[in-house]
């Protein structure tokens, strides 16, 4: 019976840690375009501006992290990158379109699921005592992702129209892509 050859992308890795830069890297790339679309609808008022600011800046200390493991440890980046660029921002502004209440639905949403897939990563990073600063700051950016969840629903998230329905199809879009950007 004949080899089934695997097939890679240029720069891919065999292991689960470059997986995890990938995933993380597309993430937080993902999350800063979720921000940026919500901000060019809501940035007018003062206090979404400054509330989504606050979040936005987070995820750009995390997305920052993550570009500089994928430059030292050689990781491919995610070969949707233009995917994540697009479909982040589009959700960010719809959402925000839909008024302020949904974008912080889509805000609880998201970080509810990046909590959980940080969470196993933790899990699996436990048993692997080389990696201290993956381990440190994929612990510190759970925190932030658990905190930004708690201000959606501090501002109004569950008054968001249809929001049983709307959080169900955006935690769904969020772990699909999680799921892909592990390999592509």
């Amino acid at each position: 019976m004949p080899r089934k050859l695997k097939r890679t992308l240029p720069g891919d890795r065999a292991d689960d840690i470059a997986s995890m830069i990938r995933v993380d890297h597309a993430g937080e790339y993902g999350a800063k375009r979720i921000y940026q679309g919500q901000m060019d609808v809501l940035g007018k008022n003062p206090k979404l501006k400054r509330l989504i600011g606050h979040m936005a800046a987070q995820e750009e200390v995390h997305l920052g992290f993550f570009e500089k493991e994928i430059a030292v440890r050689q990781v491919r980046p995610s070969a949707l990158h233009p995917l994540w660029h697009a479909a982040g921002y589009a959700l960010g502004a719809i959402t925000a379109k839909m008024g302020a209440e949904a974008a912080m639905a889509c805000t609880v949403a998201v970080e509810e699921v990046i909590s959980e897939h940080y969470a196993e990563q933790l899990d699996a990073l436990k048993k692997n005592k080389s990696e201290k600063k993956l381990h440190a700051a994929i612990r510190k950016f759970k925190a932030e992702e658990e905190e930004h969840h708690d201000i959606g629903l501090e501002h109004d998230a569950e008054t968001a129209p249809a929001y049983p329905l709307l959080t169900k199809a955006i935690k769904a879009g969020a772990r699909i892509a999680i799921a892909v950007a592990k390999r592509i």
